[in-house]
């Protein structure tokens, strides 16, 4: 499989056997293996191999972590009016994840014990948003504190790779989640780092949908562009 191969728009939950695709999906690993094999911003390549059916380079394991979140699969407050109050919801259910589970929807961070993508996902002021998760990097990279330090700490010999926040962001392509001066665009308007930052409403979990699905839908424009080069 070559970069031109890398097809955005392929559900990779059809080759997971119903299991978890970060895990399970041999395309999306072989993606992230072709699109993160790479020259560093500190001037070394990554270049990505499979063992054991893990992303390794050189003394680092990587796991693949979705960006999005439907907050459909966590005991969520607004789950039960959100299915009450959106038609066909299961269709809504299919069709989102049919769009978010490509590789516009999905990064990579370090395999281990409390890294990111545990992380992230636990931390009651996090919640699994990415747009918070890119807001705690970056400060982490402007050596701010943040609900995330220790699982950023840990992982510091990765995120130095990358030199600054902007090398970190213009790697993974991930341009669409930040303006012109590298400032994160929050998904939802929400305060920083408060408590069970999810939606509050049917009108702020449809803009959050929306708001992702835009994204995923960009990112994924965007790295069939690099796949072009």
């Amino acid at each position: 499989m070559e970069l031109k191969d890398i097809d955005i728009f392929f559900d990779v939950q059809t080759d997971s056997g119903g299991k978890d695709p970060d895990s399970a999906s041999k395309t999306l690993r072989a993606y992230h293996q072709l699109l993160w094999s790479k020259p560093l911003p500190n001037g070394e390549v990554m270049k990505l191999d499979i063992k054991h059916n893990t992303l390794r380079w050189k003394d680092m394991w990587f796991s693949s972590d979705s960006i999005t979140a439907s907050f459909l699969h966590r005991r969520f407050p607004l789950k039960g009016y959100v299915e009450q109050n959106l038609p066909n919801f299961d269709e809504f259910k299919r069709e989102y994840w049919h769009k978010t589970y490509t590789i516009g929807g999905a990064i990579i961070f370090p395999l281990g014990r409390w890294t990111m993508n545990q992380a992230r996902g636990c931390s009651a002021r996090i919640c699994d948003r990415w747009d918070l998760t890119l807001e705690c990097i970056r400060r982490f990279y402007a050596g701010e504190t943040t609900p995330l330090d220790k699982a950023l700490t840990k992982s510091f010999s990765f995120f130095r790779l990358f030199v600054d926040f902007k090398g970190y962001v213009d790697f993974f392509l991930l341009q669409d989640c930040v303006d012109e001066n590298y400032n994160v665009k929050l998904w939802l308007d929400t305060p920083l780092f408060v408590s069970n930052p999810m939606p509050k409403s049917m009108e702020e979990y449809n803009y959050w949908i929306g708001t992702q699905l835009d994204f995923v839908a960009k990112r994924g424009q965007r790295i069939a562009d690099y796949c072009r080069r």
